[in-house]
This record gives structure tokens, C-alpha cells and sequence, in this order.
């Protein structure tokens, strides 16, 4: 009785297997047929994604048919180069670059060249930021080379090694600076801790010998003399440069110090004392130094007289003053200084 029932129980096992296999087939079968009619007859579904070139944006299964469940493959990683030749509900009928191996895809596993073209330049981007911010780091602890001193009134801590980038700061003659590098006409230079480039022409191993108090006495007891005739100084963008580096400052009636505030023409006597240039600290007096010029020759540098209002012009158009306690020291045009109230143009250096 034992071994009847055993044989029975093998031969239930090896129906139930062979049962198993028949339909396993068959749904090979019909997977591989659907296979054959996706990759034969190209679908002309409308889709949003075009032909073409693309790169896996994530690492992805290639299916045999467009179906979650479908058997896998191949693996692709991501940033492979792939070609798109056909497209449908949701999937990309792709062949892999370099290869024969042909499949479907996830299109949202995918990314236009153009998409990774902005990517590469963001990464990119992103790299050279972290690179300068660590630098800007190592600048502020690093060694100098040696130590210089600035060999002008005003001169400027540019953010980059040309004439026209950002200033960080105006430093004062006989400044001191870290030299950290050097080129042939910049150097990189670390002042209160702000690293920028200077002018090697504006730099020096000495300092600029000033004054005695008593030749300093003496040269101001010397009567002022009317200016002649004179062409526009060299000297009009330095001042500009220095002007502007007070914009933001606090408007103050009667002031004449960054740390006070300034009005009118504080900042102007305030601006051009810096050059060897004594003003009246007084709009209406400020109207008769120097020499009038007219708009046409108007430079850089030269003084902006308007009714009760002055101000420095610094090209274009433009003007920097001490304009109102709410404004403080600011650019507008030279219109807008003070509507309807100009006077007139002096040159002062």
C-alpha cells in the first residue's frame, strides 16, 4: 500500500513539472512573437521625444518589449551614448553606441545631448566656484612673498588682474600689502585680509616720504593762484575710482568723513584733498575754483556745479554726490543730481 501511494505522489509531481515547463514555453513564446512585432513594425504612436542621440541619465535595464515586467537585457550605466530610433508610451527603442545590443528603455532614464551639455557646464561651474572659494581660503593664511607699499593717493584692489574688473578697495598711499604672487604687470596682493590684484606700477618696497610738518605749514601758507587754462589730468579716473568706493556712505549737513557722512560739498572737498586740491567746503564757493569748461569737453574728474548742489563727474552721463539723507552718497545722471538747477562744468586738477 506504501509504495502505491508513493508512486502516485512521484507521478503527481511530474504531471504538475511538466505542466509547469508547458506554460513557461508558452509564455516565452508569445514574449519573443511581441518582441518580433514591436522591433519589426516600428510604432508610429505620437510621442514628445525625437530620434536621435541621448545619454542614460541613471543606470537602467534594457527590456526585450516595453513592459516593467519584461525580461532584462543588458544593464546600461549612466552616461551611456545611446540612439533613439522609435518611441511609445512612456519607453525608447534604443541601440547601444558600439554595440548591436538593441531594447526598450524608460524615456524619463534618458537626456537630450543639449541636457547634457548644460549639465557638464553646471558641474563645471560648480567645480571652478569650489576651487576659487578654497583658494580665496588658502589666500587669506598663506605666506607672503613679500611685503610692498602703495605709491599713490588712491589706488585699486581689483578683484581680477585687468584695469576694468571689480574694485575691492581703495587704498591709500604708503598702504602696506601682502604679496602673495606675481606676473609681469599685476600682483597678487592680501590687504586686511581681501586678496586682490594690484598694479606692480603702484607698488613699492618703500614708502612714499611724506611731508615735515613744517614744510607742510609752510606750503599752506603759500596763497592759492587761480588755475590757467588746462587740459583734462590724467589723474580724473583715480579720483573717480576713489569717489565711488564712498558710495554708500551716510548723508550728513556739514559732514566731510567717511565715518561722519558727507554732505555736497563735503565729498567733494573730502574727494579731491586726497589729490592735492583744497576746496571750499561750499557748493556756491566751489562754483569759482578751478576753470569753467564747457559740456562738450566735460571729463572725468571735473567738477558738476548746480544751484545750492555739487557733485563729481565720472563719465557717461553720470555723476556721484551726496544727494539726500535718505539716498546718502550715490550715481544718478547728471539731470537727475539736482532737476532743472545746473549751472555749469569746472575743472579742478
Amino acid at each position: 500500500m506504501k509504495r502505491n501511494i508513493s508512486f502516485k505522489s512521484v507521478c503527481s509531481v511530474f504531471i504538475i513539472v511538466a505542466i509547469s515547463i508547458m506554460l513557461l514555453n508558452i509564455s516565452l513564446a508569445t514574449e519573443g512573437e511581441e518582441a518580433q512585432k514591436i522591433t519589426e513594425e516600428p510604432v508610429t504612436q505620437e510621442s514628445t521625444q525625437e530620434e536621435g542621440t541621448y545619454y542614460v541619465s541613471e543606470t537602467s535595464n534594457l527590456k526585450l518589449v516595453p513592459l516593467i515586467n519584461a525580461t532584462n537585457m543588458l544593464q546600461v550605466n549612466e552616461s551611456t551614448k545611446v540612439q533613439v530610433t522609435n518611441n511609445m508610451n512612456g519607453w525608447a527603442y534604443i541601440e547601444v553606441e558600439g554595440t548591436n545590443t538593441r531594447g526598450w528603455i524608460r524615456k524619463d532614464a534618458l537626456k537630450s545631448e543639449a541636457q547634457k551639455q548644460a549639465e557638464d557646464a553646471e558641474r563645471a561651474r560648480q567645480e571652478a566656484e569650489a576651487q576659487r572659494k578654497a583658494q580665496e581660503e588658502a589666500d587669506k593664511t598663506a605666506p607672503a612673498l613679500k611685503k610692498l607699499y602703495v605709491q599713490k593717493d588712491v589706488v585699486n584692489l581689483r578683484k581680477e588682474n585687468n584695469q576694468t574688473s571689480e574694485v575691492l578697495k581703495g587704498l591709500q598711499k604708503n598702504t602696506e600689502v601682502d604679496v602673495l604672487a606675481e606676473d609681469s604687470e599685476w600682483d597678487k596682493c592680501r590687504v586686511d585680509g581681501i586678496v586682490g590684484y594690484i598694479s606692480k606700477q603702484y607698488l613699492s618696497d618703500k614708502k612714499v616720504e611724506e611731508p615735515t610738518a613744517r614744510s607742510a605749514k609752510a606750503r599752506s601758507e603759500v596763497p592759492e593762484v587761480p588755475l590757467k587754462d588746462i587740459a583734462a589730468s590724467g589723474q580724473g579716473s583715480d579720483v573717480v575710482s576713489f569717489a565711488k568706493s564712498l558710495v554708500g556712505c551716510k548723508y550728513v549737513h556739514g559732514g566731510t568723513t567717511p565715518e561722519r557722512g558727507f554732505d555736497c560739498s563735503g565729498l567733494t572737498s573730502y574727494v579731491y584733498s586726497r589729490f592735492g586740491v583744497s576746496l571750499p567746503h561750499s557748493s556756491s564757493s566751489q562754483r569759482n575754483c578751478g576753470v569753467a569748461v564747457d559740456r562738450s569737453q566735460l571729463a572725468p574728474g571735473d567738477l558738476v556745479c548746480y544751484s545750492g548742489h555739487v557733485a563729481i563727474y565720472i563719465g557717461g552721463g553720470q555723476v556721484v554726490h551726496a544727494s539726500t539723507p535718505k539716498t546718502g552718497v550715490c550715481i544718478t545722471t547728471i539731470e537727475k543730481a539736482k532737476p532743472g538747477c545746473l549751472i555749469g562744468f569746472r575743472r579742478v586738477l
